[in-house]
């Protein structure tokens, strides 16, 4: 099974520390985060990984020379010269996917013990172009879930913005996004040609006519690590 690890992002929140290091290599119980997410991969089953890198990309590149690559596939999407988003991200390394087999997405910066196995399995069971990681969690932003388990909205609730995509059906459940995802190939080409872009702006869009579904994994613990006060 082939993932995806979202790294290159800038890591602001976790200045001082990502003045001198990318936050994937930042470490979270003595961990650097990009390790621990990639031997969850691993033992979930995923041997086959890209990494997009941006922000100190060359420190990244050498830690995972030195660690052997941890015994799998490993390769990069190179961001240096203009940092994607995570959907342009996702567009710039979609070379990676053709085996034509739905794939994961993981933040490097989320620390949790849900079931990558499981949730990968539960996609491909059903009918979803991608399903989503989700969580009851207070949040400032949620993303909107109708009766039937489709995407059909997003809410700031600290702003009051909100953004409806579709008719649903029935209530609206408001849920948080945990960073996590299984995306189906036939996602690729119904991307417009933009290149910066992130994820959730994508999904919604899709979700006008596409079904994005979500995974509910509350019972599973879940940490938000590009939080300074998160890091311990």
């Amino acid at each position: 099974m082939k993932a995806m690890i979202l790294s290159a992002g800038l890591g602001t929140r976790l200045r001082p520390f990502t003045d001198a290091l990318p936050k994937a290599l930042i470490p979270y119980h003595g961990i650097p985060m990009i390790e621990r997410v990639i031997h969850r991969l691993i033992n979930e089953g995923f041997n086959e990984i890209i990494i997009n890198i941006h922000h100190f990309a060359d420190q990244i590149r050498e830690f995972i020379a030195q660690k052997d690559h941890f015994g799998v596939r490993i390769e990069f999407s190179d961001e240096t010269e203009r940092l994607l988003d995570t959907g342009g991200g996702l567009i710039n390394a979609s070379w990676f996917f053709d085996d034509q087999k739905p794939f994961l997405v993981h933040n490097v910066d989320i620390s949790t013990d849900l079931s990558l196995r499981e949730m990968y399995h539960f996609h491909c069971s059903g009918t979803n172009l991608a399903t989503l990681a989700v969580k009851k969690r207070i949040s400032n932003r949620y993303l909107l879930f109708d009766e039937e388990g489709w995407l059909s909205g997003w809410e700031h609730v600290a702003t009051g913005e909100k953004i409806i995509t579709r008719p649903y059906r029935g209530h609206l459940e408001h849920l948080a996004f945990s960073g996590i995802q299984v995306i189906s190939p036939e996602l690729f080409p119904l991307v417009k040609a933009r290149e910066v872009f992130s994820l959730v702006e994508l999904y919604l869009r899709l979700s006008e006519e596409n079904r994005i579904g979500y995974y509910s994994h509350d019972h599973s613990e879940w940490l938000d690590l590009g939080k300074i006060e998160n890091l311990g």
